[in-house]
């Protein structure tokens, strides 16, 4: 399986300190917030992986990250022209995906728990596509599943009335049917191609399986509070 990190956006609501830098080269405690996902994709043993940002700050990704050996990886660098959306930003990967099996993380997703036996478990999956759900406080913030048994029957993406509190966090893994489902994808009422609907497919074909996190999820790029609690809880983590 391969790996794709997408890392690109203005990061506005992270302004100023996102006037000259990408917010996913930020610090969260003592390492960039894109080491995270780097890390963690890694250690479920995925370790082919491109990395695509915006044309402003390209150059620093790979400055900063440089070939991957570092982390017994091989990274290959993509990038994003404009703000056309997650779906649109891991379009540009079809040529690197090659066919195989791909998780996808957003580059501002930090987590506490080893998705390793996830990764083996989508492995073995005939088709369709696999998310991670977090049970959240605030769930208009984000796109949100609703569950019967062992099955997703639909995510709505921040609804004003959320049905649950289950958030569908940024990691993602798809089969290849994914490039075709982009291809189809019209651009939202933000004029954006929407991830929920890449989703949302592969729910009402009925191959949509989950795993619910155990332990914290931090996405550092939501807001300065979000940045700040990643930050402490990393810390906490790193300090035992």
């Amino acid at each position: 399986m391969k790996g794709i990190i997408l890392a690109g956006g203005t990061g506005s609501r992270l302004d100023p300190l996102t006037r000259v830098t990408n917010k996913h080269l930020l610090p969260v405690y003592d390492k960039p917030m894109i080491y995270y996902p780097i890390q963690t994709l890694v250690e479920a043993g995925v370790t082919e992986i491109m990395i695509v940002s915006g044309k402003d700050h390209a150059g620093d990704f790979l400055t900063l990250l440089r070939s991957g050996s570092d982390w017994g990886a091989q990274f290959s660098y993509g990038v994003q022209e404009g703000a056309g959306g997650i779906a649109e930003a891991l379009g540009l990967c079809q040529d690197f995906a090659d066919n195989d099996k791909i998780i996808v993380m957003l580059g501002d997703n930090i987590l506490e728990d080893s998705i390793k036996a996830a990764v083996k478990d989508f492995e073995k999956q005939a088709k369709g596509a696999k998310i991670f759900l977090k049970t959240v406080n605030n769930p208009q913030s984000f796109g949100i599943a609703q569950v019967a048994g062992q099955s997703i029957t639909s995510i709505e993406e921040k609804p004003k009335q959320p049905k649950t509190n289950l958030a569908v966090i940024g990691v993602y893994m798809y089969d290849n049917q994914v490039w075709q489902v982009i291809k189809k994808l019209k651009p939202s009422g933000r004029g954006e191609l929407e991830i929920t609907d890449v989703n949302n497919f592969y729910v009402k074909q009925g191959t949509m399986t989950f795993e619910k996190l155990e332990g914290w999820w931090g996405d550092g790029g939501e807001s300065f509070d979000s940045l700040l609690e990643a930050a402490n809880l990393v810390s906490k983590m790193a300090k035992g």
